[in-house]
């Protein structure tokens, strides 16, 4: 007899479904994974996601928001990330997202997690997009 362990989808109430079929947030057992996660300001019904704004630390620190929102959905804490994927738009933000990396993981007591960063193309006005993956206890 086979005991196999569901997936679970996570949709914080600050998030709209997703725009295709894929999910915010996936928990199967001890592990969760976050899809990758822009700076939308949280959900309002029947409106258009808004950028946080049109700066970096602005989007920066709404899609940590996004990313801690599905992480503590699904039961889970920065301190269970073991993995981060930073995508940037612009080769010029690295030293810039680095430093507001470091103000907002400053107070971290587990270890840091593991990080990429890497640059893309994202939809005009969006300059970051990060995804986590979480191993909880």
């Amino acid at each position: 007899m086979s005991s196999r362990v569901e997936k679970t989808a996570i949709t914080p109430s600050t998030h709209t479904a997703p725009p295709a079929k894929f999910s915010h947030g996936v928990r199967k057992g001890n592990i969760l994974q976050v899809a990758g996660q822009v700076g939308f300001l949280p959900a309002v019904e029947g409106q258009a996601p808004t950028p946080a704004g049109p700066t970096l630390r602005e989007q920066t620190l709404q899609t940590f928001a996004n990313v801690k929102a599905i992480l503590e959905e699904g039961g889970a804490s920065w301190d269970d990330v073991m993995m981060m994927r930073v995508y940037l738009t612009d080769t010029d933000h690295f030293a810039e997202m680095n430093a507001i990396y470091n103000e907002c993981f400053s107070g971290l007591k587990a270890v840091p997690a593991a990080r990429t960063t890497v640059y893309v193309g994202l939809p005009k006005g969006l300059l970051i997009e990060i995804d986590a993956l979480a191993v909880l206890g």
